[in-house]
C-alpha cells in the first residue's frame, strides 16, 4: 500500500545516499507560519503540502504569503516538480492566487539542467519527461528525446535524464535496468523525491526510479533537487544578504525539506497537516529517524 508509512521506510531505506545534519533537541509548536514570523527575514518554500496539493491551492497558503510579504519577509519557492519549466511553474502559482516572480521561483529541473553533463558528440539525453515537454529551457548543447516516444532510444542514448514519473511504467525500469547494465551511461535525476502528496494521494515520483535502478545496476546517479546541497545553494544564494539564521526552509517531508534544510545550514519549518503526515501523529516518524525540525506548524 502506497502511504506515507511506506514512504517513510522508502525513504529511511535510502538514507545513506541523503546529506547528513545536526538538528535540534526539540521543536517549537506554532499554528501556522505567523507564529513563526519573529524568528525569520526569509522562508524558502517547499510547494506541494506547503503551498498547493497537487493542483490545488492550500487553504490560507495565498493569503499567508501575503501576510508574510506585509511584514517584509522575502520568499523564495524551492520546488522538485522538474516536469515544468519555470515558465509552466509560474503560470500554475498564478493560476492558484500566488504572486511568485521568475527570481522567487527555484526549480530542480533548473539545477539539474545548468549542471547537466556534456555528452559525446550526437548523442541524445533519453528522458522521462512530461508529454509535450519540448526542452526548450535546458542547455543549448544538450539534445534531449522523450523515451515514452521512442523506446529504441536505450540502445543509443548517451544517458538517462529523470524529469518525470507520469508516463513511466514497471516495464520502463526492467528497460532502462537492462541497458545501464549492458552499457553504463550518466544517469541524472532531476526530481529526487520519492512521493509527493496530491489530492487524491500520493504519487510515485523520479527518485523512486532511480533507487531502483542504483540497487538493480549498482551505478550512481546525479541527484538534483531537495535535499541535496545543489539546490538550496541556488535558493540561498538569491537571500544573500541575509543571515542563515534567520532563514527558514519550510516543507512538509522530513527527508527531503527538513533533512535538507538542516544540512543547508539553516533552520527548519515542518507543515503537518498537508503533506505527507496528513492525519498522522509527526513524532513517531522525528523519533525513529532522528530528523527534527526547529519549528512544528499544523498549516501554511
Amino acid at each position: 500500500m502506497i502511504d506515507s508509512k511506506w514512504a517513510f521506510q522508502r525513504y529511511e531505506s535510502v538514507r545513506a545516499s541523503l546529506p547528513t545534519a545536526v538538528f535540534p533537541q526539540a521543536s517549537h509548536l506554532g499554528q501556522d507560519l505567523s507564529d513563526t514570523a519573529a524568528d525569520f527575514h526569509a522562508y524558502i518554500l517547499d510547494a506541494f503540502g506547503v503551498l498547493n496539493r497537487g493542483e490545488t491551492a492550500i487553504e490560507g497558503a495565498v493569503e499567508r504569503m501575503a501576510a508574510l510579504r506585509a511584514l517584509g519577509k522575502q520568499l523564495i519557492v524551492l520546488t522538485n516538480a522538474a516536469s515544468y519549466t519555470r515558465t509552466e511553474i509560474l503560470e500554475k502559482y498564478h493560476r492558484l492566487g500566488f504572486d511568485f516572480d521568475a527570481s522567487e521561483v527555484v526549480s530542480s529541473r533548473d539545477v539539474a539542467f545548468a549542471n547537466l553533463p556534456e555528452l559525446p558528440t550526437n548523442m541524445v539525453w533519453a528522458a522521462a519527461a512530461a508529454q509535450g515537454d519540448d526542452f526548450g529551457d535546458a542547455p543549448p548543447s544538450a539534445r534531449i528525446a522523450h523515451l515514452a516516444e521512442d523506446p529504441d532510444l536505450l540502445c543509443t542514448a548517451g544517458g538517462v535524464l529523470l524529469l518525470s514519473s507520469v508516463r513511466w511504467r514497471d516495464t520502463d525500469t526492467d528497460a532502462v535496468v537492462q541497458a545501464l547494465k549492458d552499457r553504463p551511461r550518466p544517469l541524472v535525476v532531476a526530481n529526487p523525491d520519492l512521493v509527493a502528496p496530491r489530492e487524491d494521494g500520493l504519487s510515485l515520483e523520479p527518485g523512486l526510479i532511480a533507487h531502483d535502478i542504483i540497487a538493480q545496476t549498482g551505478l550512481k546517479a546525479a541527484f538534483y533537487g531537495k535535499p541535496f546541497g545543489n539546490a538550496f545553494e541556488v535558493a540561498l544564494n538569491r537571500l544573500s544578504d541575509i543571515p542563515r539564521h534567520r532563514i527558514a526552509m519550510v516543507g512538509d517531508t522530513l527527508h527531503t525539506d527538513v533533512l535538507g534544510g538542516a544540512a543547508a545550514g539553516i533552520p527548519t519549518i515542518l507543515v503537518t497537516d498537508h503533506g505527507l503526515f496528513r492525519g498522522l501523529d509527526v513524532a513517531p516518524f522525528m523519533d525513529a529517524s532522528g530528523i527534527r525540525p526547529d519549528w512544528i506548524v499544523t498549516t501554511t
